[in-house]
């Protein structure tokens, strides 16, 4: 008959439970992180879209939410090496929310992606808390290069419908990209960047008071054509007094 250890066998069961009771410990935490991670979203829901009428509607039918929950589990799978799984998950992510992030992209709290149609987020994107982005938005690089080649958003950065923003660049907390703009440099903190390439329009450092409002904002452009329009005016009006000063007849 074999001999048995019975310390070994002991010893062997006690390990079994330990990693048993380890793994039930770990899931029911991030079971419970990821509740509290999905309630946090569904805060940051209510407050930035005003055609959300209830939590129940957030949770089943807004795909920014949906997006956002499968960028947690293919992110997970991405760090601990299963790419192709976490590839896996954020494909069909896409296929049915429309909204493509990469597994390998890091974000924060409170992320609203409102609409979300046509969203693309790179490998290397870092985006951090209470951020908003719009449909059509791309956070994209500029190449084949490798390493950090995407961008960095900090906190309350909203990101209007359309806008791309490309390359290893840093948008500061609390800035503000215009619709259909195109950033291709850094924008400090607290300023709003529009036109393409994105120009940026200083605030003197306050926070802009809607930072929801992608309509009623600077423009660059105009505002330089205005300039440009008053200093031809007064060249004009100088000329004219020159002209009539000079057509005086003099005095004998």
């Amino acid at each position: 008959m074999p001999d048995f250890d019975v310390k070994k066998i002991a010893n062997g069961a006690t390990m079994a439970f330990d990693a048993l009771r380890k793994t039930v410990k770990d899931a029911y935490r991030d079971t419970r992180d990821l509740v509290g991670e999905i309630r946090y979203d569904i805060k940051a829901f209510r407050q930035r879209d005003p055609a959300a009428t209830g939590n129940t509607e957030i949770l089943l039918l807004y795909s920014g939410l949906h997006a956002r929950t499968a960028h947690r589990l293919s992110h997970k799978l991405y760090k601990k090496g299963h790419t192709f799984s976490a590839r896996l998950v954020s494909q069909g992510a896409k296929f049915i929310t429309g909204i493509e992030i990469h597994p390998g992209a890091t974000i924060g709290r409170g992320l609203v992606i409102d609409h979300g149609a046509g969203v693309v987020i790179g490998e290397t994107a870092e985006i951090g808390d209470n951020c908003t982005i719009y449909q059509g938005v791309t956070l994209g690089g500029t190449g084949k290069n490798v390493g950090k080649r995407h961008p960095t958003l900090g906190n309350n950065v909203m990101i209007g419908a359309g806008a791309k923003v490309l390359g290893p660049l840093t948008i500061g907390d609390n800035a503000k990209i215009a619709a259909g703009a195109v950033a291709l440099h850094d924008v400090p903190a607290d300023s709003t960047a529009v036109g393409i390439p994105a120009r940026v329009v200083s605030v003197g450092g306050v926070r802009i008071a809607n930072d929801l409002d992608q309509i009623h904002i600077p423009d660059p452009v105009k505002e330089e054509l205005t300039a440009l329009r008053e200093q031809s005016e007064k060249l004009r009006q100088r000329i004219v007094r020159l002209e009539k000063s000079a057509k005086k007849p003099e005095k004998e």
